[in-house]
C-alpha cells in the first residue's frame, strides 16, 4: 500500500478560504475501492459522474471532505485507478475547469494522488466566509482522532478480515445482519461481563480502556456512529463559526445544536447511499442524489435528547437479545424506545 506520511503532516494545518456567494457542493466518504465485492462504494460510478456533471452545469465548486479512496480495502492504488478510471477522469476535468478542494481524512494515507494526479487543492479544513467551517470529522472521534496511526492498523485488519471471509463487519447490526457481525456483538457482551472483575483486580487502566471502547461500539449502534456528535456539538458552543460541516460518521443531516449554531453531516457514498450537502451562499441543505431525499434533524434528534446515553452493552443486550444469536433490532425490524434514566427523588431515598 502506498504511503506519503510527510505530505499528510504538511497539510494537517492548512486552511482554505472560499467565498460564500458561489454555490458549493460538499461530499465525503466516497470510499472508492478496487471494484470487487468488498468495495463499499458498490459501483455507483455513473451516478457520481452525473452528480459531478450537475456541479459543473451549475458552475459550482466541489469540496470533498475526506476519505474519497479506501486505501485499506484496495491495497494497491493501481487497482483503484483501474476500477474507477472514468470517474477519476471526470473529477480531474472538474478540478481543471471549476476547481476541487480536498480535505484530508483518516483513510487518506497517501494524498499524492489527489495533489499530483487529480490536481485537487488539498488542505485540512475549508472556511466559507466567516461563519462556515468544513472538516473531515475524525478530529472529534474519541478513538481515531488521538491516534491515527493505531486506528489505521485496526482498519487494515478489519478490511483484511472482510476481504478474506467475503463478509461485512459493520454497524448498525440490523443493516449487516450476518453471522460474523452477530458473533462480534456476542463477544463484546461476554467481554463486558469481565469489566468489573478487572476493576476489582486493580486493573483500572484496562477497565477504562475496554469500557470506553464498549460504549463507543454500543452508542454507534444506537445512532451516533464514530461517537463524534457530542464533541462536535461542544466545539460549536463558543466557536466563531455558526455552522460546522463534517463527514466521517456517514450520518446525514443538519441540526441546531445551540441557539443560532448548526452542525451538519454530509453522509457518505457507501453501500446504498449517495449523499451530499449544498451551500447556496446563505443556507445549507443535505440530500441523497439517487433517492431524491432531503435530510433535516431527524437522525440527530435522539442524539440531542440523549435518551440512551446511559445504556452500556449490558443494557442494550437486555433490550435486544432474543437468544441463539438473534437480535430484536433485526428480527422484529424495530428499535425499542429507550426511556432516559429517571433521577432519584427524595421519596426514593426514604
Amino acid at each position: 500500500m502506498p504511503s506519503n506520511s510527510s505530505s499528510i503532516t504538511s497539510t494537517m494545518r492548512i486552511r482554505r478560504q472560499l467565498a460564500p456567494g458561489r454555490p458549493i457542493y460538499i461530499v465525503s466518504d466516497l470510499h472508492l475501492g478496487d471494484g470487487t465485492r468488498s468495495d463499499s462504494f458498490q459501483g455507483k460510478d455513473e451516478e457520481l459522474i452525473k452528480f459531478i456533471q450537475h456541479v459543473r452545469a451549475e458552475n459550482a465548486h466541489l469540496v470533498i471532505a475526506g476519505d474519497a479512496i479506501d486505501f485499506d480495502q484496495a491495497w494497491f492504488m493501481s487497482r483503484v485507478l483501474k476500477a474507477h478510471a472514468k470517474l477519476f477522469g471526470e473529477l480531474s476535468n472538474l478540478a481543471d475547469t471549476h476547481g476541487v478542494t480536498y480535505i484530508w481524512g483518516n483513510h487518506d494515507v497517501d494524498i499524492s494522488l489527489f495533489k499530483d494526479l487529480l490536481r485537487f487543492d488539498v488542505c485540512s479544513s475549508v472556511q466559507i466566509g466567516d461563519e462556515v467551517m468544513i472538516i473531515h470529522g475524525y478530529e472529534h472521534d474519541p478513538f481515531i482522532g488521538p491516534d491515527l496511526e493505531q486506528a489505521g492498523v485496526t482498519t487494515r485488519v478489519h478490511h483484511m478480515f472482510e476481504r478474506v471471509f467475503r463478509t461485512w463487519i459493520r454497524l448498525p447490526l440490523q443493516h449487516f445482519y450476518n453471522l460474523p457481525t452477530r458473533c462480534i456483538f456476542w463477544v463484546f457482551h461476554k467481554i463486558s461481563l469481565f469489566h468489573d472483575l478487572a476493576r476489582r483486580a486493580g486493573l483500572e487502566s484496562m477497565y477504562k480502556r475496554w469500557k470506553a471502547y464498549e460504549l463507543y461500539w454500543v452508542h454507534s449502534q444506537l445512532g451516533d456512529p464514530q461517537g463524534i456528535f457530542d464533541e462536535a456539538r461542544a466545539s460549536l458552543k463558543d466557536s466563531a463559526h455558526r455552522l460546522l460541516i463534517t463527514g466521517h460518521s456517514h450520518l446525514p443531516g443538519i441540526v441546531e445544536v445551540h441557539p443560532g449554531r448548526w452542525y451538519a453531516n454530509t453522509g457518505s457514498w457507501t453501500f446504498g447511499s449517495s449523499q451530499y450537502a449544498r451551500w447556496d451562499g446563505a443556507k445549507l441543505t443535505v440530500h441523497d442524489w439517487r433517492k431524491k431525499k432531503t435530510y433535516g434533524e431527524e437522525l440527530y434528534r435522539p442524539l440531542m435528547d440523549k435518551r440512551w446515553r446511559h445504556l452500556d452493552m449490558q443494557g442494550w443486550w437486555r433490550e435486544n437479545y432474543l437468544g441463539w444469536l438473534r437480535f430484536r433490532v433485526a428480527e422484529q425490524g424495530v428499535v425499542p424506545y429507550i426511556k432516559p434514566p429517571v433521577a432519584p427523588t427524595m421519596a426514593d431515598s426514604k
